[in-house]
This record gives C-alpha cells, structure tokens and sequence, in this order.
C-alpha cells in the first residue's frame, strides 16, 4: 500500500504543478463548464487542463492577430474582426457547405460538357455516308516505288 500513497502523492503533486501553469485560474474554468454542460455530465481532469490552455492558445492567436495592426490602441472593430473565425463557426460553417455544393455542381457540368465533347466532337471518327479513306503519303510513295 505504500507503493500506492507514493504514486498517488505523485499524482497530486503532478496536478498541483499543472494548476501551477494554467493561464487562466481553473475554478473559473470549470465553473463556466459546468454552467454550460449538462447536469450529468461529469469533467475529467485532464479536460480541465486542456481547456484552460485551449482558451489561451485561442487568447494568444487573436492576440497575434491584433498586434497585426499598426496603431497602438485596439479598437473593439479590430477585436471584432480577429474574433470573427471563433464567433461565427456556424456561418463559416455553412458558408462552406455552400461551396462546396457548388464545386460539385461546376464539377457535374464539366463531366456534362466533357462527354458531351467527346460524343460530338470525335476526331477519329469517320461518317458512315463518307466513302473517303485517308492514306498516308509515305504510304503513296512506297507503291509509286514498287
């Protein structure tokens, strides 16, 4: 039992070491989570952890972007816009299922229009009516020779 209280003293300390370098303070963290989750549901650790930092990296890459301007002062416009990726995700969203729908139709009126080419517009094909036959002019001179 000994072996056990050691580890799990050491998972303890390990856990007390991450709360140590959250960015954000994790009561407040899972507070909101929980506020916005089910009743039922229950949080693991490590979910904790990675949300916390989750909201950093996403803290530190609209940041990045707002250093981008050139002015010294941060307007809200200039936030609005550096947010705009994480507040309309859904409109993104269906922005690009739009899209895409309409890549498949161009790519269906291309495939149209392909066999529509190839049905039409064949240049080995010779008309049944036609009693021409090409030859080749090598081929001419090869008999004139013999």
């Amino acid at each position: 039992m000994m072996a056990e209280e050691m580890i799990d003293a050491n998972s303890e300390e390990f856990v007390e070491e991450d709360e140590e370098k959250l960015p954000f303070a994790k009561a407040e963290v899972v507070r909101l989570m929980k506020e916005n989750l089910d009743d039922d549901k229950m949080i693991r650790e490590r979910v904790k952890v990675e949300m916390n930092n989750f909201l950093y990296s996403v803290l530190k890459n609209v940041c990045k972007q707002l250093n981008d301007y050139p002015y010294t002062t941060i307007e809200y416009e200039m936030f609005k816009e550096c947010t705009y990726p994480y507040t309309n995700i859904e409109r993104i969203n269906q922005e690009k299922e739009r899209i895409l729908l309409h890549l498949e139709a161009i790519k269906a009126d291309c495939n149209a229009l392909a066999m529509d080419v190839q049905k039409t517009l064949k240049l080995k094909d010779v008309v049944e009516d036609d009693t021409f036959t090409f030859q080749a002019p090598i081929d001419d001179e090869e008999t004139e020779e013999e």
